[in-house]
């Protein structure tokens, strides 16, 4: 069996992303509590962002605690699809606010997008090449969990930081 589709393969790759997001998620819980209140100050917009970072992280979690999982491949690729399609599914609200709310940046709603498109779509890509057992298989992982992260720490610096300025 090719390593992209052995999922034993991947279970150090795995174990370090699942304690990494794990730690990231609790550090972002840490900065949203924080600046609470400057978050509901603007509740179209943080919140929403907020949980966005959160779904990022908690895309990376998942998707590698579900390799880790003895199950079929297929299963695992089913998973990883319905996973990675939850998070895509808040993109069009995510353009749906920057209709509604013309005077913010066009910078902050595509930063948005991207930090949920990033680790979804080729957690996406994973999901269906485990499925069809072509493509590549798990080595999609690897972009999403290290895209999860960064939108996370991205996601994470704009919570603690930038809206204090």
């Amino acid at each position: 069996m090719a390593r992209g589709y052995d999922p034993a393969a991947w279970q150090v790759f795995c174990q370090a992303l699942v304690g990494a997001a794990a730690a990231l998620t609790g550090l972002l819980f840490v900065a949203v509590s924080i600046n609470l209140e400057n978050i509901l100050k603007r509740p179209n917009f943080l919140p929403p962002r907020a949980a966005e970072t959160l779904a990022a992280v908690l895309l990376v979690l998942m998707s590698c605690a579900l390799t880790l999982v003895p199950q079929n491949t297929r299963l695992l690729g089913t998973e990883l699809l319905v996973i990675a399609l939850a998070l895509l599914a808040v993109i069009p609200r995510q353009l749906a606010t920057r209709r509604e709310h013309p005077e913010d940046p066009a910078a902050w709603h595509r930063s948005r997008i991207v930090t949920t498109a990033a680790p979804a779509i080729p957690t996406a890509i994973s999901g269906i090449s485990l499925i069809v057992h072509w493509g590549g298989g798990l080595y999609w992982l690897v972009p999403a969990a290290l895209l999860g992260i960064a939108a996370g720490v991205y996601g994470g610096w704009v919570l603690l930081v930038e809206i204090v300025r």
